[in-house]
């Protein structure tokens, strides 16, 4: 895709991104109490399944940089000792990494100095972000999740890395899964990135994993979709534009406003959905409040 009919579709999708008008900024202000209400519908098992995979705390080809899991106590020699005792630990992490499931804050992505919505970068300090941080997801987001299964529409167990999803495999997905994407709906895209890590092993995911064409971002916009969640990271590797590595973030983040969730996992999920028949659900997502933080790792609920 030429840099020229990037910056032209980014236009596009940015000047038909609403301004914020009940102070949620960005797409969030799909989800509204209304439909939250009608989400709650959606609930027929009282079933809960995690969209999240294990936190890594092993170096691998796509986690160089693992979370660190140090245990803080007790010290070995009270572990039989009377009395109470409690054990303590301390986790630390990259948050943005190729390998453990998160939630990209509105300030993550920078593009010619600015963040979404004109927010000049410069908020962005090295004591955290000023503007547009995690901390707009403070009381969680709540709504419709429905689940395209790209893999399951070509009869493929996954996509290969470098392989994208279009607008048309989208609308074709909700054909043949009888569901329908609508507004302040949270649409999760699986393409089988964690099936493959788990069947081939990982891989470098920086420079080669399934993800979204660009143009799919139109499908979004149309539909109002509030959040978007991949199993991968919602791009593709290698990049299909010239000059800019992550189109979709820069589409959906920047020009949208649309909080994305990169690796999570949706293998617990399929079997349900497709017991049962349906790919909609009520979800739930609570990213941890970190103040002025760019992302949080996160454990987004389905309950079916």
């Amino acid at each position: 895709m030429p840099a020229h009919e990037f910056r032209a579709l980014y236009e596009r999708l940015r000047r038909g991104a609403a301004s914020t008008e009940d102070g949620r900024p960005g797409a969030l202000r799909h989800v509204t109490p209304e439909r939250v209400m009608a989400a709650v519908a959606e609930v027929r098992l009282g079933r809960t399944v995690s969209l999240a995979a294990p936190i890594e705390t092993v170096p691998g080809p796509d986690d160089p940089e693992p979370a660190v899991h140090r245990m803080t106590g007790p010290p070995p020699d009270d572990l039989g000792a009377e009395g109470l005792h409690f054990a303590t630990d301390r986790f630390a992490m990259n948050v943005h990494g190729d390998a453990d499931s998160h939630l990209d804050a509105l300030c993550h992505v920078v593009l010619d100095g600015e963040l979404y919505g004109g927010v000049p970068a410069s908020s962005v300090t090295p004591e955290g972000a000023r503007a547009l941080s995690v901390d707009l997801a403070a009381d969680g987001i709540v709504g419709r999740g429905v689940l395209l299964d790209i893999p399951r529409l070509r009869g493929v167990p996954w996509l290969d890395p470098g392989d994208q999803v279009t607008s048309n495999d989208l609308t074709a997905a909700e054909a043949a899964q009888g569901v329908r994407v609508g507004p302040g709906d949270l649409l999760f895209v699986r393409v089988g990135h964690r099936l493959r890590r788990t069947e081939l092993g990982p891989w470098n995911a920086a420079t080669a994993r399934a993800g979204l064409h660009p143009t799919a971002l139109g499908f979004l916009a149309e539909r109002e979709v509030a959040v978007l969640g991949g199993d991968g990271n919602n791009d593709t590797a290698p990049s299909t534009v010239q000059s800019i590595s992550f189109p979709v973030h820069v589409l959906a983040i920047h020009a949208m406003g649309i909080h994305l969730m990169d690796y999570l996992q949706f293998e617990d999920l399929v079997p349900v959905c497709a017991q049962t028949g349906r790919w909609s659900f009520l979800c739930a997502v609570a990213p941890l409040r970190l103040p002025g933080a760019t992302g949080s790792p996160v454990n987004p609920i389905a309950v079916l």
